[in-house]
């Protein structure tokens, strides 16, 4: 397998790069050489890493290197000059936008498929339904036993992305009210990572995209969200439709309107054969 998802081979192949115009000239002469590289979201980083396959595929000559890290760390990468792609589960916000603009970059935002934030626990825990109400207290911290939300006596555990993370970000905004994460949330670097804590802990919760839940169906249970008359579960229907309530875009950005090899990953991505991909990936298409 020709790409490696690792957080250190970008600076490897390329080094840090700047903000002149000499540092975004040699990367997208890297770029045109057949090095690309692609950085951000670890929701996304399985399907960016499934496009990457097929991709070089159909172009042999193309390497790609395909790095997690959170949407953030995607964002910088992009502004700072030390990537081809950013891959965002989020927009990019105003404080981006004027470090970019200082910067002479121009991101660019191609909304590539859809998600669905799923609310997991352990497949032992007796909740099946919350409503959403439930989760700003539950990760606010104000509810602390599973008894309050009609499950057993045993002490709530909250893991939760970490800030970089543009899960972190639409969670807290679309499910929180826009409220803090209580101090007590365990906040992980990885979406993996969050997966297996929940599935050692009965008294775990937490959020993935839905692709994980997909991919994790034996050691994780999904929750279906809604209020006290209908709770809908996080599906590819129900994403489509808009009738789950904890849904959203995934995003490639490009330093202005790509080009070369950069314009022919993104052109992929959309393609019938790239949302293909995203459907097997496990996410939902455009």
């Amino acid at each position: 397998m020709r790409y490696i998802i690792s957080i250190y081979l970008v600076f490897l192949l390329f080094g840090f790069s700047g903000c002149g115009s000499s540092d975004q000239e040699k990367k997208v002469s890297k770029a045109e050489a057949g090095y690309l590289t692609i950085k951000g979201s670890d929701t996304m980083v399985h399907l960016v890493s499934a496009w990457s396959e097929e991709f070089m595929k159909l172009h042999p000559s193309v390497d790609l290197s395909v790095t997690g890290g959170g949407s953030g760390t995607g964002i910088a990468g992009l502004i700072n000059g030390t990537t081809d792609i950013c891959a965002s589960s989020r927009d990019i916000n105003d404080k981006e936008k004027e470090l970019a603009s200082g910067r002479n970059v121009t991101p660019l935002e191609f909304k590539v498929a859809m998600d669905g934030i799923a609310v997991i626990v352990n497949p032992e825990n007796t909740v099946d339904t919350l409503t959403l109400a439930q989760l700003q207290d539950i990760f606010t911290g104000k509810i602390t036993n599973w008894r309050e939300v009609g499950g057993v006596d045993m002490p709530l555990l909250v893991f939760s992305r970490e800030s970089s993370s543009g899960t972190y970000v639409f969670f807290q905004e679309h499910a929180m009210n826009k409220m803090d994460y209580t101090p007590r949330a365990r906040l992980l670097a990885g979406t993996s990572a969050l997966v297996q804590a929940v599935s050692s802990d009965k008294g775990a919760i937490g959020y993935v995209g839905l692709g994980y839940v997909k991919e994790a169906s034996e050691k994780i249970k999904a929750i279906s969200i809604g209020n006290d008359e209908k709770a809908i579960a996080p599906s590819d229907q129900s994403i489509k439709d808009g009738s789950y309530p904890i849904a959203r875009p995934l995003f490639l950005y490009t330093n202005g309107e790509p080009q070369g090899t950069v314009k022919e990953f993104v052109d992929f991505s959309l393609s019938a054969a790239g949302q293909s991909i995203v459907r097997a990936a496990g996410y939902v298409e455009m």
